[in-house]
């Protein structure tokens, strides 16, 4: 469980994308540079990486944020800023840039017991906000 100045949260997301026309471009050092980002850009924005795997043809994210980040934002952020950092750094390079198709798929992970409840009710008795 995490916390802000007003929040106790736990929220995770799945996060995956494709590269644009699916194409198996994310491989070899191609995927080393872009796990790299994305762990970048996570550091950048706050956000803790819980899983990572970077498959030839698509990306799937395991991440944990705050609740004033939607799940739209976040997506947003880790597919815009890794293909403007790929390319800015490596296209030059090699040639191919990399680009992201326009949809994501999102979804929610997280569990949230009796006591983690029994916890939060207890600290805003004790006045721990």
């Amino acid at each position: 469980m995490k916390t802000t100045r007003h929040a106790t949260y736990n929220l995770s997301y799945h996060i995956v994308w494709l590269p644009k026309y699916r194409n198996s471009v994310l491989g070899n050092e191609v995927e080393d540079r872009v796990r790299r980002i994305l762990h970048e850009i996570a550091d950048e924005k706050g956000l803790d990486i819980i899983d990572l795997t970077v498959q030839p043809d698509h990306v799937h994210l395991f991440v944990s944020s705050p609740p004033k980040h939607a799940p739209s934002l976040l997506a947003n952020w880790f597919k815009g800023i890794s293909s403007r950092k790929y390319n800015h750094r490596y296209a030059d390079h090699d040639g191919e840039k990399i680009k992201w198709a326009r949809g994501y798929y999102a979804g929610t992970a997280g569990h949230v017991s009796s006591e983690t409840v029994q916890d939060y009710i207890q600290r805003q008795e004790e006045g721990d906000t």
